[in-house]
């Protein structure tokens, strides 16, 4: 019994490992093998960083058509994180509009940095923080989770998903709705950071482990 985190060069693996390895009982590996992802019990995607970057890191690993694979024939849990979320979508305006996997509808887009707080101070743009997180719908990886709960986010660019139906957690900032948790069968993904979202992350995650889909 394995979980694969899929090494293609981006995001904070060692940092979700080490969260996994905290909630689970099975071996966690970080890996670029395909062998050993298509091996693994469950995987996660996880990206950090600019999208043209991680997409373009995904292609020089030669993991796209896995990644590919594994959307697709739903053999297994697979948990995307951060910018693993937003290569879910069709198409990134971030670096002047990049192609995503386009395994859901909709878009990633720009947070609006002119947009003002309640005391007409201009709100940040990278969204860094806490901010809580509204159940949309029922989900196994909200279990134990209160709506409206608090998670840690690094983000400038947020997905805006076209199917509402695949929408499973929201949050509001600068003006807008983003849809930071999405799904569809054994896959399920959030633009937060479960491994530093101190102990509801570690409940989602370990929600995950125990996932049967």
């Amino acid at each position: 019994m394995t979980i694969a985190v899929i090494d293609y060069g981006m995001g904070n693996l060692h940092s979700v490992a080490k969260a996994l390895e905290h909630v689970a009982d099975e071996n966690v590996v970080i890996t670029s093998d395909p062998r050993a992802i298509r091996g693994a019990t469950r995987v996660v995607l996880p990206g950090q960083g600019a999208i043209r970057d991680c997409m373009g890191e995904l292609e020089r690993a030669e993991l796209r058509g896995l990644v590919g694979e594994l959307l697709s024939n739903h053999s297994k849990p697979l948990l995307g994180v951060c910018v693993g979320q937003q290569m879910l979508m069709e198409r990134s305006e971030e670096n002047g509009g990049i192609d995503c996997l386009a395994y859901f509808k909709g878009d990633v887009k720009r947070f609006d940095d002119q947009q003002l707080d309640e005391h007409g101070q201009r709100l940040k743009v990278p969204h860094m923080g806490w901010n809580h997180v509204a159940h949309t719908q029922g989900h196994a990886l909200w279990e134990g989770i209160e709506d409206n709960s608090r998670f840690y986010f690094v983000h400038s660019f947020y997905v805006s998903a076209s199917e509402r139906s695949k929408v499973y957690g929201a949050t509001h900032y600068a003006g807008a709705e983003a849809h930071v948790a999405i799904g569809e069968g054994s896959l399920f993904a959030v633009q937060f950071h479960p491994e530093k979202s101190a102990a509801v992350g570690l409940k989602l995650l370990e929600n995950f482990v125990r996932w049967q889909p």
